[in-house]
Parts: C-alpha cells; structure tokens; sequence
C-alpha cells in the first residue's frame, strides 16, 4: 500500500509512471472509478469521482493526468456492446487510453470490419496501456463518407497495444511521466463490435446523461485546482515566511463550486431534467475565467520564491512545470483575440 508521500518520491523527477505505483493504481481500481459495477469497475457517482481526480492530481500532476484521462478513456465501457464490456474489463489491469483528434481512415469492409491506418497524438499513459482508442473518418472504396447532414463519419474503434505502434515523443518541460506518446496504426483490421460512437450509450445511467462537454470541464478543473494545491505545499517549504492562506482558501472554495456543479448536474438529471446549453456554456465560461485567474496566481507566486525554485530537480519546480503544460490543453484556453497583450 503506497501512500501519498510514496508516490511523489516515486515520481519525483521520473519519467515513467514506475511498475510499482500502476501496481498500486490497479490493486486500488482507479481506473475503474467511471466504469460501472456489473464490468467490475467502482461505479463512482459523479461528485465522487471528481473528489478522487482532485486528490490524485494534488499528490503529483503526471499521476492525477493519466489517471484521469485512462480512467476516461476506460469510460467508454458504456459506449461499447455489454458482452464486449465484460470480455474486455474482466482483466482486472485493462486501461484503455487514446487521443480524441481524428487521425485517420477506418476503411469500411463487406464483413462488418474496418482497416484503420494513421497516427494520433497525445495519448496519455501509453506505456501502460492495454488497448488504444481513436477517432477515424470512415471511408469506403478511398472515399469519405458522409451523413444525413453531410457531415464526414467519424467512429471511435479500440485497438490492442500490440497492434498499435508507440513514438516516445514527448517533449514537454512538464508532465514527463504522463507517458503521453503519439501512436501509430497500419492496416490493422478491426471488427465493427470494437467501434463505438461517444453519445450512444448501452448502460443505463445518469453518468451516461451528462454531457460530454461538462465531464470533460469538471474533470480537468479538479485536476489544475489539485495541482495548485500541491504547488502552494512545495511554496510553503521554500518560503515559509509567506502567508498564502488566501490562495489555499480560494482553491478551496472553488473545488466546493466544482463539486456542487457536479451535485446540481447529476440533480437535474436525475429529475428527468436536460442540461441546457446556456448552462453548458456557463459552466465552461466558470473554467476558462478560473484557470486564467489560477495560471495569474500562480505566476506571481512562483516569482516570490526565489532562484531555488528554479532548481530543475526541485519538487517545485516540477509541479510548476506540470501546472503549466497542463494549462496549455486547449480546453480552457481563450481566443487571443479576446486578450489584450500591452504592457
């Protein structure tokens, strides 16, 4: 059993999530928390989930992210056929994980099959993963095909490690042991059952309800409020002289106004009630304003510790550096037209 101080001294300066700490991921089923109960996965509420994103990302920022994003990608049990489901989570140390770009083709085939070829990007947790998802336009005869809308068909399609091949190519000055690699895919064949569509649900729950934009807003905002609550620790340690009550108060606050964002979206389900896109639209406005406010603070801070928190080997430094490339998804990051840049 590893517990926080454990994990960091695991992770300090790594550049692999290390074999004994995806032990401890697995014996604990964290990338089971979305997965529901029938599959062997936790089953956790939403509200529950974001706590435990919270608290892993404030014991290290490469641990929190692929958690996170392998715990999401292991989400789509729901989107999959039950009897794939099972046969596929009843390996207890199954992590899917992907990128949600559109890399490739899937070329559709007379047998219910496909062959997919591309390359995708930023697939966290890649050296740990026991099967890839991935977007790919669907085509037939080289030819893209479309919908009722004339839109391209995109499907999603689950690939096992082995066929897919990994290019360590992760640069970053932060997150390094996020293991977040591009991959590759030639001419492997996939059966249709292995494809799924992110919105089309074979579970029957309210975590299959929430919109995908509001998941994907709440999961990450837990992740940069528990990473800045790590980066406020290691501050402390540095200079102690400071009073940063004020900035572990409002990170406080703030993961209570996630946490019941994420009670009242669950409520309003629950009542049979939709989640309007004004709604929607505040709850991502909420995001993008915080993590502007959040990066600010944490700037400012960072310039008053002094020339030890530029230490590259220092725990600071590297919680700063994992603040900050986390902070660069694109998720939250607002128009440069929208900002004004004179000084």
């Amino acid at each position: 059993m590893l517990n926080i101080k454990d994990i960091r001294i695991e992770l300090q300066g790594a550049s692999i999530i290390s074999d004994k700490v995806i032990e401890h991921i697995h014996e604990e089923k964290w990338l089971k928390i979305w997965v529901p109960k029938k599959y062997g996965g936790l089953g956790y509420r939403f509200e529950e989930g974001l706590k435990a994103l919270f608290s892993w990302a404030e014991t290290d920022g490469s641990f929190g992210w692929m958690l996170t994003l392998c715990a999401g990608a292991n989400y789509f049990s729901r989107n999959i056929k039950p009897e794939v489901a099972e046969l596929l989570f009843t390996n207890s140390k199954v992590c899917f994980g992907g990128s949600g770009m559109v890399g490739g083709t899937a070329e559709r085939q007379k047998d219910n099959t496909y062959i997919i070829n591309g390359s995708w990007n930023f697939a966290t947790g890649a050296p740990h993963l026991t099967h890839f998802t991935l977007n790919a336009k669907i085509t037939e005869n080289g030819q893209t095909i479309t919908d009722n809308n004339g839109n391209e068909m995109i499907h999603s399609f689950i690939v096992p490690k082995e066929q897919a091949k990994v290019i360590p190519n992760w640069k970053s000055m932060g997150m390094k042991a996020s293991g977040t690699y591009s991959f590759i895919i030639e001419n492997i064949v996939v059966n249709e059952e292995y494809s799924f569509v992110y919105d089309h649900f074979f579970t029957n729950d309210i975590l299959d309800s929430i919109p995908f934009r509001v998941f994907a807003d709440l999961t990450l905002l837990v992740n940069y409020l528990g990473i800045a609550s790590h980066f406020i620790e290691e501050a402390e340690c540095i200079r102690p002289q400071i009073n940063f009550k004020s900035f572990e108060n409002s990170v406080e606050k703030h993961l209570e106004k996630v946490l019941n964002i994420a009670r009242e979206v669950e409520n309003l389900l629950s009542d049979n009630r939709e989640i309007s896109a004004e709604k929607q639209n505040e709850i991502h406005t909420y995001g993008v304003n915080l993590i502007q406010q959040l990066s600010n603070q944490i700037l400012t801070i960072y310039t008053q510790l002094g020339i030890r928190a530029t230490e590259t080997d220092s725990a600071v430094y590297q919680v700063f550096c994992d603040y900050f490339t986390a902070a660069m998804h694109s998720n939250f990051r607002p128009s440069a037209h929208d900002l004004d840049f004179s000084f």
